[in-house]
This record gives C-alpha cells, sequence and structure tokens, in this order.
C-alpha cells in the first residue's frame, strides 16, 4: 500500500465517542456485511446498522478512515439482514472495494479472529480481558499477554530466461494457476525460506533473489512477503502432497491467474510487463 493509503487509515487501540458516520465492519463468518451493488458498494455507517446493533457482539475498535471512527463486530449468525444489505466473502471484494478499505476490513477480520481464538489463556485456561493501552489481551490469572498474530509467508516469481514458473496447488478449488509461496519457518531468514519452499515444492535451485513487495493476507493472519529469483538449475519434480501440477510459461501463453488485488497477481504482472 503506498502512503496516501496508509495516511487514509489511522490505527487506534481506544475509541472516542461513537458518531453516525462510524464504518461499521460487521462479518458473519468470513463474510462481511456491504451496502449497495457491484459497481458502488461500501462499508455501511453507524447510522444505517439501527436495526442490527442490538445482535452484534465482539465490538473492536480499529482506528479511523479518511477522518470516519471504524469499528468490528460479529452479527449473530441466525440473524436476519435488513434489506439492502448483502454479505460478501472477503476475498471477493478484492477488486469491490478499495485497497486501503479492504485492507481495513482485514484488519477487522483478522482481530475478530484474534479475538475469538484469546478468550481464554493459553498456558492457565483463566479468561483473558482486553488492555486499555495496547493492542493485546491479558490472562486474569497469570497475567500472560496475547498479541494479535501474523503468520509470515514468502510468495516468489520465479523466472528461467523468459519464462516464469506457475503451479496449481494439490487442493486448490479455484481453476487458476500462481506462484508459489509458503510459511517462514523458526530460525529460518526470508531468503532461505525461498530457497527451501522452491526446492521443496519443484525441485529447483534459485538465485538472485530480491524483495518485491508485502502485503496484509488476513485468511486467517498471514503476511506475504514478496520476491522475485531467477532459475539457477534442476528439473522440475514437484511435490505431490502439495501440487497438482507446475510448469514455464511465456507472457503468450499464461494459464487463468489469480485476480488483481493479490500480491500474487502483482507478481505475475510484474512479469508480462517486463517480459511481455
Amino acid at each position: 500500500m503506498n502512503n496516501s493509503g496508509y495516511l487514509r487509515f489511522i490505527p487506534a487501540v481506544k475509541s472516542p465517542e461513537e458518531s453516525s458516520g462510524d464504518l461499521w465492519f460487521v462479518f458473519r463468518g468470513g463474510s462481511l456485511l456491504t451496502i449497495g451493488g457491484d459497481s458502488d458498494r461500501r462499508i455501511p455507517r453507524r447510522s444505517e446498522m439501527q436495526s442490527l446493533l442490538e445482535l452484534l457482539t465482539d465490538k473492536i475498535y480499529l482506528g479511523t478512515l479518511d477522518g470516519k471512527g471504524c469499528l468490528a463486530a460479529e452479527l449473530n449468525g441466525s440473524a436476519g439482514l435488513t434489506p439492502g444489505f448483502e454479505a460478501i466473502d472477503l476475498r471477493k471484494l478484492l477488486d469491490s472495494l478499495d485497497e486501503t478499505t479492504f485492507l481495513a476490513a482485514g484488519r477487522a477480520a483478522q482481530l475478530l479472529a484474534w479475538r475469538r481464538n484469546t478468550r481464554y489463556c493459553g498456558r492457565c485456561g483463566k479468561l483473558t480481558e482486553e488492555k486499555q493501552d495496547e493492542r493485546a489481551r491479558i490472562c486474569t490469572a497469570c497475567g500472560l499477554s496475547f498479541f494479535p498474530r501474523l503468520s509470515p509467508a514468502v510468495i516468489v516469481a520465479v523466472v528461467r530466461d523468459r519464462s516464469i514458473l506457475l503451479a496449481r496447488g494439490k487442493n486448490s478449488t479455484l481453476p487458476f494457476w500462481s506462484v508459489l509461496a509458503g510459511f517462514v519457518e523458526p530460525g529460518e531468514s526470508l531468503e532461505q525460506c525461498v530457497r527451501r519452499e522452491v526446492f521443496e515444492e519443484v525441485r529447483l535451485a534459485v538465485k538472485n533473489i530480491r524483495y518485491f513487495a508485502s502485503q496484509p493476507w488476513p485468511f486467517p493472519d498471514s503476511f506475504m512477503i514478496a520476491f522475485t529469483a531467477e532459475y539457477e538449475s534442476g528439473d522440475i519434480h514437484i511435490d505431490n502432497m502439495e501440487l497438482e501440477a507446475a510448469a514455464w510459461y511465456t507472457v503468450q501463453s499464461l494459464p487463468q491467474v489469480p485476480r488483481k488485488g493479490s500480491v500474487s497477481r502483482r507478481l505475475i504482472d510484474w512479469f508480462a510487463n517486463t517480459y511481455g
């Protein structure tokens, strides 16, 4: 996200007095409540949420977006929706919401999941409560603090001559091909993770690993760090537990790829713009 997007959203922990213009990021399961059609979809304001306010749980203050307060909450799963509202899977909103609003929605989803998962202390089993001065929960018995979890993962565009390496996941329900990715292990640098993941998944060695970009990915708490790399040696032999297939593609032969908005698509677009 560029600096202008960051300045639009200012994170905060302490909530001021609520106002009718506040934006409410309300989730039912993995779906976000929105208003409007595909061309003008937006986040509802507090004044539009009156009929649902009593059905909301786990309210969390997020900060401000364009000067408006932002709050996250969960909607009772059995509650009916007021006409005009639509609950849409967060992934499907990548190209319906602007980048800054989508990242605020991702923050909301991630913090709600964190709260659900840390109601009880993982060390002694007692209840936790919200800390007032920082984004954390603390055990009421033993004092252990719980901060929002981030799971760092690398994602890499491997290029050989004028071709990019793309793969299909073994259990993927989506029809597209994408670049390789994997989670960082303890004691491992990001560059070491890139080399390990590529070798484990397709038995190729890579070189000239360069940072590309990063992206929060709230499914449920990933943080994607993107790289480019050059092929060094080896032949493709896929890990059959992880992948269904992998192959080299030129710009002219690209298969179906992820939709815009994800850092995986940005890597593929970079390849197409560079080698097209």
